[in-house]
């Protein structure tokens, strides 16, 4: 039943969503299933989680403290050993907002190659609203010997100068999508509705770039609309294509962008899409970097 439910969806990868259903069958198959939990709000966990769910803090614990980077495989390997997570482990996701630190916590366990990775389809969010198991208690896994990865960025990373290379190709084989609020798309604003308006000199977005809020992927349960809905918004509004040479996706620090890229690699199966983590708060301070309103 919990698959099913998936697969009629018509996702290109079906395997990268599991229902909440799924998850709570699975509660105690701790030696091949871990459940992570990661959230904007870093303190909702401590108010009441999955059974059997850890935590993982996108700030402290999945990016380096002093170089605008994530942490290094030597920190990853120790990360994964601490959650008691081996290769083999299959990491299912979920949080808050759409599973928007969810999608973040997933694109960087697949930047240090731990691609056994899936997300609980609906977030907490939706546990929370089918009035399933929460606790307070954090559970202890015996210390797994996670080997050192090799952490690759090529294939679903892009840096500034890689952006600055496709700009002319634009509608050529290239797409940008600019997954912000219209607000900060046009320049208007600098961080979304009701944030502080911080984070960069200049407003506006990266020239030829779509603007596809990122949570327009989701219904208001929070679980991702079916791939026939993906595929009106992303290529019948936004001229986005499956068979596009490179795809790129940005926000403003990369989280954002990064629920878009899940959709678009796994929902939807593009060969070719990269989350741009610089984003604005790079491009918006950068010298002479060209900006479009």
């Amino acid at each position: 039943m919990a698959e099913r439910e998936i697969a009629e969806k018509g996702y290109a990868h079906p395997e990268k969503l599991v229902t909440t259903e799924w998850v709570a069958e699975h509660l105690e198959d701790t030696e091949n299933v871990r459940i992570v939990e990661s959230d904007e709000d870093v303190l909702l966990y401590e108010v009441g989680h999955i059974p059997n769910a850890v935590k993982i803090d996108w700030v402290e614990e999945l990016n380096d403290p002093l170089v605008r980077d994530y942490i290094s495989a030597e920190r990853f390997a120790e990360l994964m050993s601490e959650k008691g997570i081996t290769p083999q482990t299959k990491v299912v996701f979920y949080g808050d907002k759409n599973n928007w630190w969810a999608t973040y916590a997933l694109w960087v366990f697949e930047l240090f190659g731990h691609t056994n990775t899936a997300v609980m389809d609906g977030g907490r969010q939706k546990w929370e609203a089918e009035g399933r198991p929460m606790t307070k208690e954090v559970p202890e896994f015996p210390k797994t010997d996670y080997p050192l990865p090799r952490r690759d960025d090529s294939g679903i990373r892009a840096f500034k100068a890689e952006v600055e290379e496709v700009l002319g190709k634009v509608g050529e084989g290239v797409s940008l999508v600019d997954v912000r609020s219209p607000g900060e798309y046009r320049g208007e604003l600098l961080h979304m509705p009701d944030y502080p308006q911080e984070g960069a000199l200049r407003g506006g977005h990266i020239p030829g770039a779509s603007n596809v809020p990122w949570a327009r992927a989701v219904r208001e349960d929070g679980t991702f609309k079916s791939a026939e809905e993906l595929r009106e918004i992303y290529e019948g509004e936004a001229g986005l294509s499956a068979g596009d040479e490179q795809v790129i996706a940005y926000c403003r620090i990369g989280e954002r962008s990064s629920h878009t890229w899940f959709v678009l690699k796994y929902l939807l199966g593009y060969g070719n899409v990269r989350n741009y983590d610089g984003s604005w708060t790079e491009w918006g301070n950068a010298v002479r970097a060209p900006i479009e309103r």
